[in-house]
């Protein structure tokens, strides 16, 4: 049946190859015309393309290149059209790099039969390769495809990579890419990013890039290119910009923090005088790349690097996440995250700047802005509330009269008005949507509620939120329960309820968190993140979402006004924003019938890339939304373009326009991070476009002759002569070609991906012993750092050199370590930096493993590259290892490939491959456990005794339970117990 099955393949093959070189001209043809239609209208918003996006459509779809756009200068339409060309059954279109996301949204648009996305079952991928269309798969199983021959090379079209800045010659992409090349000369590659900045870091990147991707023309489009220029700048939106300045304890706030990181970066460049230190500067420490300069500047010395100079690199980012919670945050949440760091803990962990006067007068000044003369509970305000609250009921309906008066245009009253507001991440739209439908003091003594901030007594404007300034009914929280309302309706009401059940929760859990700390400097580092409105534990609130919705509305002697024109701008504070809620629309948070539906001036709530729709969330949403005014809570390069490219491509009159109101902190960190960022654009474009006019692209780096890889081929060509035979004259006898077997597994790593560049052939399979067969006699185990002490703590890693070592005679555990990082078993690398009991728990496992099997060699490799090398040694002068002797030792009879072709039917093998990491389960129980477990919450709920019968095994249950629910051993009595093993070795 089998042999039936493949005979049929092959011959479903040959006559599609057979119908495509006789309807090749044909479909030429066809995707001529389908060029000529797409050049005159776009098929996604039926309008004309841009300029500039016409130029790049053309310069893609006629040549094999790598496009480079800036930010906000998406490079979406351009490839939505080029699926629409090529979008037809005799195409065979290949995307790879795509998320989940991105998938479901070009499927949409496209709406087509011949979009598909990857199946798991091997069977109906191939299917869905001969039935041709766009094909949307991930880059593992199609690497696993194309060694198995399960995907038809030649009649592939062409293949789009996206992100292409993350293309190095190791990753899974080249690999697809290479393998792709050697069988394909004809089709297409074409490749799209729009991160300039990254193919500036390194020695030749973009030549690198261009090299692993095999094309030979790199297309440019930056912000200052003569046709987006030309385009943006005719019809660019009406833009306010409003410099709102810091007060004045927040200035001398914002000095003294950047005193103490000068201060600090001075210190760490002092100490280390032969490390490259020169990108770790106060401006970049303000900057989103700061950690990836850490990164980049000291992953590789890590090990080298003093304690004293990492608490440096910790306090650092101690004081920058700081800095961003003083310009963004509210003062509660800033003293609140301040707090934790004048205690005697920390003060004997750290660099020393606790002790220096910047930071004396940092807990001075954030303990003045929450706490008045009096020492009563009298916070500052967060100065772009005001700002925000002036703009939706002042400036906005002041605005919309002086458009009604201009008799020159013709203005709908009782149109809808709609805003939409901008914001960075998820909580700060938290932040505006609490402060516009409650009020600033309900917000400020909420935030010091969940923040834990004592509050001994209370200004008297803070009298209205618990009804008296008493202490007693201020830490009385449900008297807060039934405030002033603040507006009539009932979904005000409701919303008013909401922080009173979070505030009952803080109170309740006051006394268990008191005494709990920061220790690590990864929980330092995450300040802002976990102390700046962290709601995940609450109930009945939407605090995490990313888009809120608001109605807004003006109440005046009990008569409610819903027209923004007839708003009185005199009696702002009689303006009522209300929290719009339908569950049916917010789950698909379908923007055009929530407007629809709408009757009310609305103010939508958005962060820039929200979770739901990350990939030009923006775009989409100006697109469904069409607002009037756009409020651009905190400044983002990519939003003021994609605004731009809105406006150029509807080209209204000028007062039909967007109105765009820009906030920022004038001469602070949130400006000067602005600049920075547009500077480093403007650079790396540059260099990027010296590159380009001296860069020599050989003939060969398409891939489209016959030399493929002069590397691999050189390699291949280097044999073993001896001169002793006819004088060193090949013999007629072929030599097979080396191999490696492979677990389907490992093709997650980089290491098959590099084994195959070196001119071995990759033979994938799915073997239950060991990762890589290199001969009949050498099995090897890879380990990498986290996978070994993972490995050593469960007692997996003794199962499997027990196996090895029982049917190989010569068994390896190769531990290999990240070439990014530094070559150093201590540090970083393992699960506790502070605990050396954890270390010698580790090298003790192994001193275990190597005395229980003294045949197994331990081998540590600094790179996977190394790894390589040592492969090919390993394997000159030896025999090829034999796929079916490898089943028949490993004691399964069955074909690896149908194997895995069951298991990634059945399964979901990204989850097959986490649970059988875990404690308790192994292949035998593994299989029940995914039928029955349903989901990983309902594992969770399980019993002790519900698993021992899913499991089958009560030790198994035991393992499996106390690794979710047994609390975490006190480090303390750990190190006792090392340091009296210490005592007994220095005994012996």
């Amino acid at each position: 049946m089998e042999n039936k099955t493949e005979d049929l393949q092959k011959e479903t093959v040959e006559d599609k190859k057979e119908d495509t070189q006789e309807d090749e001209e044909s479909m030429d043809m066809s995707n001529f015309d389908q060029i000529e239609k797409v050049l005159e209208n776009d098929f996604c918003t039926n309008t004309k393309f841009l300029d500039y996006e016409r130029q790049m459509f053309l310069d893609i779809i006629y040549n094999d290149g790598l496009v480079i756009c800036a930010k906000g200068i998406s490079y979406e339409r351009v490839l939505l059209n080029l699926f629409k060309v090529y979008v037809h059954p005799e195409n065979l279109i290949i995307v790879l790099n795509s998320d989940d996301y991105e998938e479901k949204y070009y499927t949409k648009l496209l709406d087509s039969p011949n979009v598909h996305q990857a199946s798991s079952n091997s069977t109906e991928r191939e299917k869905t390769y001969l039935a041709g269309g766009v094909q949307f798969i991930s880059t593992q199983v199609l690497v696993l495809d194309l060694l198995r021959n399960k995907i038809p090379v030649e009649l592939i079209t062409g293949i789009i990579v996206l992100r292409a800045h993350k293309i190095i010659e190791s990753c899974q992409e080249a690999f697809a890419l290479r393998l792709y090349r050697q069988r394909n000369k004809k089709g297409f590659i074409k490749a799209f990013s729009s991160c300039c900045e990254a193919f500036t870091m390194g020695y030749g990147h973009v030549e690198k890039v261009m090299r692993n991707i095999f094309v030979r023309d790199l297309f440019l489009w930056p912000r200052f290119h003569a046709l987006i220029q030309k385009n943006l700048k005719t019809y660019e939106p009406i833009s306010v910009e409003f410099h709102i300045p810091l007060t004045l304890k927040m200035t001398q706030i914002q000095t003294n923090l950047i005193d103490l990181m000068n201060f600090l970066v001075k210190e760490l460049k002092r100490i280390n005088p032969t490390v490259d230190l020169e990108e770790v500067s106060v401006e970049n420490c303000v900057s989103k790349r700061f950690q990836k300069i850490l990164q980049s500047q000291m992953d590789v010395v890590w090990d080298q690097l003093s304690s004293k100079t990492k608490m440096l690199i910790r306090d650092l980012q101690i004081l920058r996440s700081l800095m961003f919670t003083a310009i963004y945050g509210d003062s509660v949440t800033f003293f609140s995250a301040l707090k934790k760091y004048r205690s005697a803990d920390y003060a004997l962990n750290n660099s020393g700047w606790t002790l220096l006067h910047a930071a004396e007068q940092i807990f001075k000044l954030s303990k003045e802005r929450v706490y008045n003369s009096k020492d009563e509970f009298d916070p500052e305000s967060c100065p772009k509330w005001k700002a925000l609250s002036d703009i939706l009921k002042v400036e906005i309906p002041s605005d919309i009269k002086s458009i009604i008066q201009d008799e020159a245009y013709e203005f709908d009253k009782e149109k809808q008005i709609k805003i939409l507001v901008l914001c960075n991440d998820s909580r700060t739209c938290h932040q505006i949507n609490y402060y516009l439908t409650q009020g600033l003091e309900r917000t400020l003594f909420f935030a010091a509620l969940k923040n834990d901030v004592s509050v001994q007594k209370l200004s008297k404007k803070y009298e209205k939120v618990t009804g008296t300034g008493s202490v007693k009914d201020c830490m009385n929280v449900k008297q807060i329960q039934d405030p002033q309302p603040l507006a009539p309706t009932e979904k005000s009401k409701e919303s008013e309820k909401i922080p009173l059940r979070l505030a009952e929760k803080v109170a309740s859990k006051r006394k268990v968190h008191v005494n709990q700390e920061t220790k690590n400097s990864e929980e330092l580092q995450s300040v802002t993140s976990k102390d700046t409105l962290d709601f995940e534990n609450t109930e009945d609130t939407d605090i995490l979402k990313d888009t809120f919705i608001l109605t807004m509305s003006q109440q005046i002697n009990g008569n409610e006004t819903v027209l923004a024109c007839d708003f009185d701008t005199t009696l702002k504070d009689h303006v009522k924003f209300e929290t719009f809620r339908d569950d049916c629309l917010e789950e698909s948070l379908n923007v055009s019938n929530i407007v629809a539906k709408m009757e009310k001036p609305t103010v939508f709530i958005q962060t820039y890339r929200s979770d739901i729709l990350r990939m030009s969330s923006l775009s989409q949403t100006l697109q469904e939304m069409s607002p009037d005014y756009v409020v651009l809570y905190n400044i983002n390069i990519s939003a003021i373009r994609q605004i731009e490219t809105f406006e150029a491509r509807y080209q209204r009159h000028k007062k039909r326009r967007l109105k765009v109101f820009v906030l920022m902190h004038g001469k602070t960190v949130e400006e000067q991070s602005f600049l920075t960022s547009l500077r480093r654009e403007k650079q790396a474009f540059e260099l990027l476009i010296e590159t380009k006019r001296k860069m020599v692209v050989p003939e060969y780096q398409d891939g489209k002759t016959d030399i493929l890889d002069p590397h691999r081929e050189l390699e291949e060509d280097e044999k073993e002569v001896d001169t002793r035979k006819a004088g060193g004259q090949s013999s007629d006898v072929k030599k097979e070609n080396p191999r490696i077997i492979i677990d389907s597994r490992e093709f997650r790593s980089e290491l098959p991906c590099l084994v195959h560049r070196s001119g071995l052939e990759v033979v994938p399979a799915m073997i239950s012993i060991g990762d890589y067969i290199i001969t009949p006699d050498i099995c090897v185990e890879r380990k990498s750092i986290s996978d070994l002490i993972g490995s050593l703590n469960c007692g997996r890693l003794y199962n499997q050199c027990q196996q090895m070592t029982r049917f190989y005679s010569k068994a390896i555990l190769l531990i290999e370590f990240d070439q990014n990082k530094s070559f150093h078993l201590q540090g970083r690398y393992m699960l506790s930096r502070d605990s050396e009991s954890m270390n010698l728990d580790i090298m003790q496992k192994l001193q275990l493993l190597t005395i229980h099997f003294p045949k197994l060699r331990l081998v540590w490799s600094p790179t996977c590259y190394a790894t390589v090398q040592l492969f090919k040694e390993l394997k000159l002068h030896k025999e090829e290892p034999n796929i079916e002797q490898v089943l028949k030792q490993t004691g399964t009879d069955e074909d690896p490939m149908q194997e895995l072709a069951v298991a990634s039917d059945n399964y979901n093998t990204n989850i097959y491959d986490f649970l059988i990491k875990l404690p308790g389960v192994n292949s035998r129980n593994i299989h029940g456990l995914m039928r029955n477990g349903k989901n990983f919450k309902n594992l969770l709920k399980l019993t002790q005794a519900d698993l021992s019968d899913i499991l089958g095994s009560v030790k198994d249950a035991k393992s499996f339970y106390d690794s979710f629910h047994s609390a975490p051993k006190q480090v303390k009595k750990v190190e006792e117990k090392s340091y009296k093993q210490k005592k007994q070795m220095r005994k012996y």
